[in-house]
This record gives structure tokens, sequence and C-alpha cells, in this order.
């Protein structure tokens, strides 16, 4: 690869955004223990970002460590490598021809029911994807992300979606893109504490994704969140005074509607004037229903093309 590409490369930004769970149903337990659900993602404008330097040694690296995960744990990783042993299955690509440096932003919070993880893994597969040269589909990256996480495809496909199943069944959904605050309290909250909580609400009806967006979002985990978290309950409770506001994901982090971005920053200083920015922070983000990814993706192949 020519120095001036790879240092172009190396340079490039690739956004890996949060999501919202707009709502969220649990409809049903499966004998292997993973929940049916149904829910609405969208995509808000703030989330890491990574770059990717390609190196000759075939080593995999990331930077700088996530403090307690070991980089085989690390979700990035585990993309990078699912991609170079599907590459070396189907198009016989030694994993040790794959090399590559990534250097990773990281300003989601962890635990807090973003997909920043989630996230990351389908901006590792799509970026990878690309400046590797497989021309893998994107049918086959979702699948490859299925494999590391329920969340992964819809980051993957760029674009929000009504999820149905493990989450892993999509339809293509634009809610309105508003505007919202989105508040973390200074907890983290592990998924699977909440999916095997006794108390989890799980026979909540299907319905007609059509039905669900005539009627008042809700999210089923929020009873037992803000049970075993006091602080996500108090959180919960202030923001409810201003706008409508709940839960997302099984995280601690809590989000509130606006119309307009004046309205969600207005609301964002008085939780800086109020509160102690020890125990909760916040931040004002758009609603997207394409991933910024894409438009990085789509400026990459440009730039690619024209260096041909």
């Amino acid at each position: 690869m020519p120095q001036q590409i790879d240092s172009f490369i190396s340079h490039i930004k690739w956004p890996a955004p949060a999501k919202l769970n707009l709502f969220l149903y649990i409809t049903g337990r499966r004998t292997n223990g993973y929940h049916d659900l149904q829910t609405l993602f969208q995509f808000i404008d703030h989330g890491d970002t990574l770059q990717f330097s390609p190196n000759k040694s075939g080593k995999l690296t990331i930077t700088p460590e996530i403090k307690g995960v070991s980089l085989e744990q690390n979700l990035i990783w585990k993309a990078a490598e699912a991609l170079r042993i599907e590459a070396q299955k189907t198009l016989n690509i030694v994993p040790s021809a794959l090399g590559v440096d990534i250097q990773l932003n990281k300003t989601l919070p962890m635990g807090g029911g973003l997909g920043g993880g989630s996230s990351n893994a389908a901006t590792t597969l799509i970026a990878l994807n690309e400046i590797w040269s497989l021309n893998f589909s994107i049918n086959t990256l979702a699948n490859l992300g299925l494999t590391l996480g329920a969340d992964v495809p819809v980051f993957v496909r760029g674009h929000s979606a009504f999820a149905e199943g493990i989450g892993e069944q999509l339809i293509q959904a634009n809610p309105k893109e508003k505007w919202y605050l989105v508040i973390k309290p200074n907890v983290n909250i592990a998924t699977a504490e909440i999916f095997t909580h006794p108390n989890l609400t799980r026979n909540t009806p299907k319905r007609e994704l059509s039905t669900l967006l005539q009627q008042p979002y809700e999210n089923d985990c929020e009873k037992i969140v803000t049970l075993l978290y006091p602080e996500v309950a108090k959180q919960l409770s202030w923001l409810l005074q201003y706008a409508p506001s709940r839960l997302t994901g099984t995280g601690s982090c809590l989000f509130a509607e606006f119309d307009t971005q004046q309205q969600a920053t207005s609301i964002l200083s008085k939780l800086n004037k109020q509160q102690n920015s020890n125990s909760v922070f916040g931040f004002i983000a758009k609603g997207v229903n394409i991933s910024p990814l894409y438009k990085t993706l789509a400026d990459y192949k440009q730039a690619d093309n024209n260096s041909i």
C-alpha cells in the first residue's frame, strides 16, 4: 500500500455513534435464556471515533487499553478477528496479511445502554472491510456482527430500525429526528443483571409497529433498573419535570426528548447548575435515522476512487 494512501487511511476518524431505544418491550423468554423483544432503535449524532492504521506485522492492536477489559474481550478486537477469520475461510487470505493498529477515542460511557461496544464493533467491521478491500456484503458483515452481540447488526446496517426476535430481526424505520438530552448517572449496569432479574416483565403482548407508534413509548427494563438503582430513579424523576423521558436499553442512561436544540440546551443548563457533576453528566444530541458512519463510508469510497 503506497505510503500516502496509508497515511490518508490512518487519519480518517470513523464514527461509532450511540443509539437510543425509543421503546423497549420484553415479549418472552427463550429456553436458552435469551429474551424476545420489540424495540425501536434510533442513532444519535454523538459517539466514539476509531482510526485504523494498517500494519505489515499481521498484529491487531488497540490503544488505549480499556480498564478492566482484556484485548481478547474487547469487541473491537473480536470484530477485527472475526473479519480476518472470514477472509481466511472464504477468500483464502491468511490473517497475518491483515494487520491493523486501532486508535479508539472513547466518549460514550460504558454500562450506559447507548450501545457503545456494539457500535465500535460495527464500525470496525465496516471500516476494515473497506481498508482491507475484502468486499464483503452488508449482509455478511451483519451476520458476523450478530455473533458478537444482538445490537451489532443495526449499527452495521446503519439505518434506524424496528427490531424483534433477540434484536436481530430488523425493519427499517424513520422515527421523528428529535433533539435529546441524554444523562448518565454515576452508576454502571450490566445487561445480565437486568435480564436475569426475577421481577423483569417478560410477557408484554407483541404488537404491530403501527400500533406501537401510536402509543406512549415505554421501556420494560425501567422498573427494575430504577428499583435497583435509586440514583437512576432520582434522575428520571428530575427529567420528567421537563419532558417525556425514559431509560434507554438496560443501562443507566436516560433521555428526554425535545422538538428543538434550544429546549434541550436549556434543561442541560439547569442540570449543570442544580446537580453535582460527580453524580451525573449530560449531553445534547440529535436523533438521526441514517448512521453518521455511512457518510464517512461514502467519503472514504469517493476518496479511494479518486486515488485510483
